[in-house]
């Protein structure tokens, strides 16, 4: 039993490892396998090709409650925690179906400040200018929004947060982690695009706390912020990979 498990599970485990916590020898594991699988194991061959057939049907966005209802449709009965373990250890993992999330509300009746920014993303010094903005990332948990400050300087993050929620209170965090961190001096720049987050009260009081410009992007032209645009996109893409 446990040198089935030990084959069931080399995918995920190195072989030395599981015999040591198992209390069994490598090579006795080596000349059990030699011997051919057991009835156990071969069931396992078998069935998982059934399951990586399901997996390409379902375009991989079935997890294994679907797979249970696809099985029993064909007359077969077979638990989760088997389903789960043949999914991992052939490395086949759910792709969750992803809506489109939409961080910016421009309709609103908040204050708007000009574009002092203009494009003019070359600066001369840290904490000359600050550009902000949210975007939405998936995880096992479901969708979380980060809001992040970028110094245009170095064009390193200064201040982050996130959340589940979409509000302006990731953005007045991030905003609050960045003030710690700089300790910035005057004639500071705060750039973001025109969403109710960055227009709301409290923000735009911290700001002003704080003695820094605001500045707005146009209405829909994402290249007023593409500093922040290029940030956010090269981080999914190194999520994704």
């Amino acid at each position: 039993m446990k040198f089935a498990f030990i084959e069931a599970e080399e995918a995920n485990f190195p072989i030395y490892f599981m015999c040591k916590q198992l209390e069994v020898s490598r090579s006795g594991y080596y000349a059990w396998r030699g011997r051919g699988p057991s009835s156990r194991v071969a069931a396992d061959v078998e069935f998982a090709k059934v399951v990586i057939r399901i997996y390409g049907d379902g375009r991989g966005i079935y997890g294994t409650p679907r797979f249970r209802g696809v099985l029993a449709r064909s007359g077969l009965r077979v638990g989760r925690r088997r389903i789960g373990r043949l999914m991992r250890t052939r490395g086949l993992q759910v792709r969750c179906r992803r809506r489109f999330r939409r961080t910016t509300d421009s309709r609103h009746s908040l204050p708007i400040a000009p574009n002092h920014l203009d494009r003019k993303f070359d600066v001369t010094r840290p904490n000359e200018v600050w550009v902000g903005d949210i975007t939405y990332i998936w995880t096992s948990e479901g969708w979380l929004y980060l809001a992040v400050l970028i110094d245009l300087f170095s064009r390193k993050v200064v201040g982050w947060s996130m959340s589940e929620s979409l509000d302006r209170q990731v953005c007045v965090a991030a905003l609050d982690a960045a003030l710690k961190a700089r300790r910035p001096q005057k004639c500071l720049m705060h750039h973001s695009d025109r969403g109710s987050q960055y227009a709301s009260r409290e923000y735009t009081g911290r700001l002003r706390e704080a003695s820094i410009v605001a500045s707005m992007s146009r209405v829909g032209d994402c290249w007023d912020n593409a500093v922040a645009e290029s940030f956010f996109s090269t981080l999914k893409t190194e999520l994704v990979n």
